[in-house]
């Protein structure tokens, strides 16, 4: 299993909580973090079992204190305190791991050293950059110890798990107050699972005058067998394919979809709908593959020209009438079964295209138990 494809750690940091570190790590506790760190054993002791105890030791002369208390792990600093394999050979039952602060380019060897060699790293970077934290996780790559990464706030914390396609395998919060566990917990453990995509049967195709489409520019290179759900109606949406395939008169555009008129519904995650002409740049849109694996992805520009346009008709197994109307032109794909590419101007009564079915109607997007004749 890659570093990617691993669960991600919460880890909260109560040193510099102030008169909230009791109430964070409450909230902490009953999110299930995987750790909360602390510079007080008192204060460990205080905590379940449920969660990982960690010291971080302050930084005193007299080095690491004499007894550990109830941590179960501690944080050292390998250049002053030594190695933490070497620790914990002389204090039998102890776990230990090193926390480095990235400032320089010594301290940077220093963290690409420990992340190959450590059980757990945790590292904090001062400077403004994301080039620091892609080398030490480009020299971690193949080991076997975890990476945490310490940040200030919940929208560090998301950038730093998308670095390098991978990020670290956990992030320190130094919390700013409470609810931000809880806003960190969001972040982390979010998931894109995926979707059921059902086998939908073509009843017809006709021209329907002209409108404005929508093309989907997104930030992000798509796979051929990957695009959009997109539909007329709420209750159920087309998989529209990425321009991924070779077209005889123009280049491919492998980050967009050609999605369909304006008024369109397509998933911008996986509970909420929004209409083509909703999207902006900065917007977030599911990319759907066809087995159902999804991913969010970033919407860069929503291009709407006017251009003839092509309604298609089809029915799902369960009777469900559905309806996508896309630009009238053979270069404007749909996926059948098993990631068939197929032009939407050649399709026929009877062909399979793969489509999805929501379940239930929307208001301003959200589902919602209501009736709702779509037509």
């Amino acid at each position: 299993m890659s570093r990617a494809d691993q669960a991600r750690e919460c880890w909260l940091d109560l040193r510099e909580a102030g008169p909230w570190r009791a109430g964070v790590a409450e909230e902490a506790v009953h999110l299930r973090f995987e750790a909360i760190v602390s510079d007080d054993p008192a204060e460990l002791a205080t905590l379940p079992p449920t969660v990982c105890r960690v010291l971080a030791p302050a930084d005193l002369p007299g080095g690491l204190p004499a007894d550990f208390g109830a941590a179960d792990l501690v944080l050292v600093d390998p250049v002053r305190d030594g190695d933490p394999r070497e620790l914990a050979e002389r204090h039998p039952g102890v776990r230990f791991g090193s926390r480095v602060d990235v400032t320089d380019a010594e301290s940077l060897d220093v963290a690409c050293e420990r992340v190959r060699r450590d059980e757990i790293t945790v590292l904090r970077f001062h400077d403004p950059t994301h080039i620091p934290l892609e080398i030490v996780l480009a020299a971690a790559d193949g080991s076997l110890g975890r990476i945490i990464t310490e940040v200030g706030g919940v929208d560090e914390a998301s950038v730093h798990l998308t670095v390098l396609e991978r990020g670290p395998d956990g992030v320190l919060l130094r919390p700013g107050g409470p609810g931000e566990a809880t806003k960190l917990s969001e972040v982390v453990r979010r998931s894109s699972p995926a979707i059921d995509l059902v086998t939908l049967t073509v009843t017809g195709v006709r021209h329907c005058g002209s409108g404005e489409r929508a093309c989907v520019d997104t930030c992000s290179h798509l796979n051929p067998d990957e695009g959009i759900l997109v539909g007329s109606r709420s209750r159920g949406l087309l998989l529209c394919v990425s321009e991924t395939h070779p077209l005889p008169y123009m280049p491919m555009r492998p980050f967009r979809v050609n999605a369909g008129a304006i008024m369109s519904y397509t998933l911008a995650d996986h509970e909420r709908t929004r209409y083509l002409c909703e999207l902006k740049a900065g917007s977030t849109v599911l990319a759907v593959r066809a087995d159902g694996r999804t991913r969010p992805v970033t919407v860069g520009r929503v291009k709407i020209e006017t251009r003839p346009l092509l309604a298609v008709d089809a029915v799902a197994p369960t009777g469900e009438e559905l309806n996508l109307i896309v630009q009238d032109d053979w270069h404007v794909r749909v996926l059948g079964p098993g990631g068939k590419v197929l032009n939407s101007t050649e399709l026929k009564p009877g062909d399979e295209v793969l489509g999805y079915l929501p379940g239930r109607e929307r208001h301003v997007g959200y589902p919602i138990d209501e009736l709702c004749h779509e037509l």
